[in-house]
């Protein structure tokens, strides 16, 4: 009964509510199963993982790190980017909230749209806004471990080609730290994919269900199917693989 009257309340049908919840079980379902697939796979991530670790061996045995700095500068500028450009984002979706009988008027005269309360249009502009304040958390900290990841390049010594065995510990380190940083870039870049999702539920529940579907599909076969993790384990040789 009170279940009945809050849905009453945010005019929230049982269409909305199913899309809603198949959208936020195949984000958390997904990032679940990619963490458990890359255990036993070849993933995006892990391969990169590696390249990651060979880095950070050929840096500490050099003299002259600039070569370290500036890539590391330019992952910075990567996650530094979508950071901007989420807020940038954020800033329109809250300006939106004060703006929904015209943004009412909008969606309505489109084609293949139901038409929703402004209750359940807020609703959907407050998820849109909490999916890009996660990505704006995940960019930020991967922003920060980056800077981490610099400050262990710049603390390293020179390796010496006797006894490199010692030094094992401090290229580990800074290899897992910039794997953080990648893994929280990954899941900021994810939650965009998602974010796109969500937008169709303006028009429509059955569009939201198909295009949380589709991303699924594509972050699935950009991560253990595609030609560029085939290019980065040397088995690209299939004509029949993702791009």
């Amino acid at each position: 009964m009170i279940g009945a009257r809050i849905l009453t309340e945010l005019s929230l049908t049982w269409l909305d509510i199913a899309a809603c919840l198949f959208f936020l079980f195949s984000w958390a379902g997904y990032n679940i199963f990619a963490e458990w697939r890359a255990k036993t796979v070849p993933s995006l991530h892990n391969t990169m993982d590696g390249y990651r670790r060979q880095w950070m061996v050929c840096m500490i045995g050099r003299d002259n790190r600039m070569v370290d700095v500036n890539v590391l500068r330019t992952l910075t500028r990567s996650s530094q980017f979508f950071a901007s450009t989420t807020m940038l984002v954020l800033g329109a979706l809250i300006a939106l909230l004060g703006y929904v009988q015209q943004a009412m008027d909008v969606v309505s005269g489109l084609p293949f749209t139901i038409k929703a309360s402004q209750r359940l249009l807020e609703i959907k502009i407050v998820l849109m806004v909490l999916i890009f304040v996660y990505s704006f958390f995940k960019f930020s900290w991967s922003i920060r471990q980056l800077g981490f990841s610099s400050t262990l390049v710049a603390a390293a010594p020179k390796m010496p080609k006797e006894n490199p065995e010692q030094y094992a510990a401090i290229i580990n380190r800074i290899a897992l730290v910039t794997s953080y940083a990648g893994t929280n870039y990954n899941d900021g870049l994810r939650a965009y994919y998602f974010a796109l999702a969500a937008m169709t539920w303006f028009l429509h529940p059955y569009l939201m269900l198909i295009a949380t579907a589709w991303v699924v599909y594509v972050l699935y076969h950009r991560e253990f199917e595609s030609r560029t993790l085939y290019a980065l384990t040397g088995n690209d040789t299939s004509t029949n693989i993702k791009t």
